[in-house]
């Protein structure tokens, strides 16, 4: 609930900046269209977490019966079977949290500095639309985190909460994606013939990709948990 009411907040502090945009952009902003997305947005996102804090966590059983199928498990997945790592886990947060603040060293740019209320109300729309896409998704599946099959690491009671039940698909790669393809496709928007395009798109492809690495080095998400989080998130 804090944090629909900071975003709420957010909106109100540039709402006005909105109205009074000056020179040229590449985007509009249209409260009866954009406002809704928003919304909704924030509403999807509340919803989600709402289903997932009403999951039922693994049980000993199931939990054993993982263990037992383990070995027919996908060939895509497979090598991640049974990984746990600390330390991955908290690496993977380093470019994670990164990427939340590289759109806005756009804002460096006077061209895009003009519009900072279109600018963020575009960012706050793509991010609460895939936080709104995961968290309904982590909600609704129950597929067990790669750790789950580890028989050394993980003890039973970290393999009986609902985060073990959410390992589809990756939160982490997906926001990831999302901040840092926003920001180098209004990099591109501002400056088409620029030719540092082709590096900020490069550098959006490697940022999620390496969250996606550790996330899987952590034993947290599978590969396919990756593939998916990274392409809705880009595509957002």
């Amino acid at each position: 609930m804090r944090t629909l009411t900071s975003l709420l907040l957010l909106l109100l502090i540039f709402c006005q900046s909105l109205l009074s945009q000056n020179g040229n952009s590449p985007y509009e902003w249209k409260w009866k269209k954009d406002g809704f997305w928003l919304g909704g947005g924030i509403a999807g996102t509340a919803l989600g977490l709402s289903i997932i804090q009403n999951k039922d966590p693994f049980t000993e059983v199931e939990i054993n019966k993982f263990m037992s199928q383990k070995d027919d498990i996908n060939f895509l997945d497979k090598w991640v079977v049974g990984n746990y790592s600390k330390k991955a886990s908290d690496i993977s947060d380093i470019p994670f949290f990164i990427s939340f603040a590289t759109p806005l060293t756009l804002l460096l740019d006077n061209n895009i500095n003009k519009h900072t209320g279109q600018f963020l109300g575009m960012y706050f729309e793509s991010l609460t639309t895939t936080a709104a896409l995961f968290s309904i998704t982590a909600g609704l599946t129950r597929r067990a985190r790669p750790y789950v099959y580890n028989t050394t690491e993980k003890s039973l009671n970290s393999k009986t909460t609902i985060t073990a039940t959410r390992s589809f698909y990756s939160g982490h790669v997906a926001a990831t994606a999302t901040a840092c393809f926003f920001a180098a496709k209004v990099f591109q928007d501002y400056h088409p013939n620029s030719t540092a395009v082709p590096y900020v798109y490069a550098g959006a492809i490697i940022l999620p990709a390496t969250v996606g690495y550790f996330r899987m080095e952590a034993g947290q998400h599978f590969l396919t948990d990756v593939l998916v989080g990274y392409g809705i998130g880009a595509l957002v």
